[in-house]
């Protein structure tokens, strides 16, 4: 489809919500570094994540849920952001489920439906960069960043459903990652088992960053990171037990940083729910669609 007739116009320069007077000092953007925790010099560890994809990998215990309510809260407070949440274990992600644009449970069906949304989320949007002659968006467009987390990858690549519908799943993601950065759409995606039968190689390759928590084996570690780092000295099997939230971060140095992840507890989260939802108490929420001159 090349056509643009009848598409909404939506990249309309210098109107972002951030830009908008009534914008509160204290809201995020997207397009800002976001803070992972504190690395071992003890200076904040800071990724930014637009434009990217980050893969999150780690046994039971480790620290990935840290990272990722670190992650979900700075989007919450964010006034160009949605959060499309896909929770395989259902109570990992709750917490934020009344800010969420779109919340997804145990249910392979339901996540196969939203990632299918996602996916004509995101050919509309080329669609209208394409009618502007444009190669992606930036921060002056009044455009709405997605930010997609998935977790547990396993449950809905490796054991709910069918193979079928697994495979699918997994087809539908690699296209999304693929091609969704241009267009605002971020994913973050977690797993407790980090095998190639989890992880396949044609998705983890495309993930441009990359955070190892401990891991059982050096190869686990390398899933991650990508093959040759456990060698060079960068293994997460090197993190002792007692060590939780610690983890290797493979972001915009090219070289894995040795990192603690911030922490938000439950209380803390709510909290965060309840400033969010007075923050975008006066934005309109429709996120998925631009207006453009």
């Amino acid at each position: 489809m090349s056509s643009t007739k009848g598409l909404p116009r939506l990249l309309r320069r210098g109107t972002s919500p951030l830009n908008l007077a009534n914008s509160p000092s204290s809201a995020l953007s997207m397009f800002d570094p976001i803070h992972f925790g504190m690395d071992e010099n003890g200076a904040h560890f800071v990724v930014t994540l637009i434009y990217r994809n980050l893969l999150i990998g780690g046994e039971p215990g480790a620290g990935k849920s840290s990272l990722i309510n670190t992650i979900v809260g700075h989007a919450a407070l964010s006034l160009d952001c949605d959060l499309w949440l896909f929770d395989g274990k259902l109570v990992e992600l709750s917490l934020w489920r009344d800010i969420s644009h779109q919340f997804v449970g145990n249910d392979i069906v339901h996540a196969i439906h939203i990632l299918r949304c996602l996916q004509w989320e995101m050919d509309v949007r080329y669609l209208q960069l394409e009618a502007v002659r444009r190669r992606k968006i930036d921060p002056r467009d009044s455009l709405r960043i997605i930010l997609a987390v998935i977790d547990e990858l396993a449950y809905f690549s490796a054991v709910a459903g069918t193979k079928d519908q697994q495979e699918e799943f997994i087809t539908l993601l690699l296209d999304i990652v693929q091609r969704g950065r241009a267009v605002g759409v971020i994913v973050v995606a977690a797993t407790q088992r980090p095998s190639a039968e989890i992880v396949p190689t044609k998705i983890r390759d495309i993930f441009g960053f990359r955070v190892a928590f401990r891991c059982t084996t050096d190869s686990s570690s390398d899933i991650i990171l990508a093959n040759g780092w456990a060698t060079e000295g960068y293994s997460a099997r090197s993190i002792s037990p007692e060590s939780i939230g610690v983890g290797f971060a493979l972001a915009e140095g090219g070289i894995p940083t040795r990192f603690k992840a911030a922490i938000l507890f439950d209380n803390d989260i709510e909290s965060v729910v309840d400033y969010a939802k007075t923050l975008h108490g006066n934005l309109n929420r429709e996120s998925s669609h631009l207006a453009v001159a």
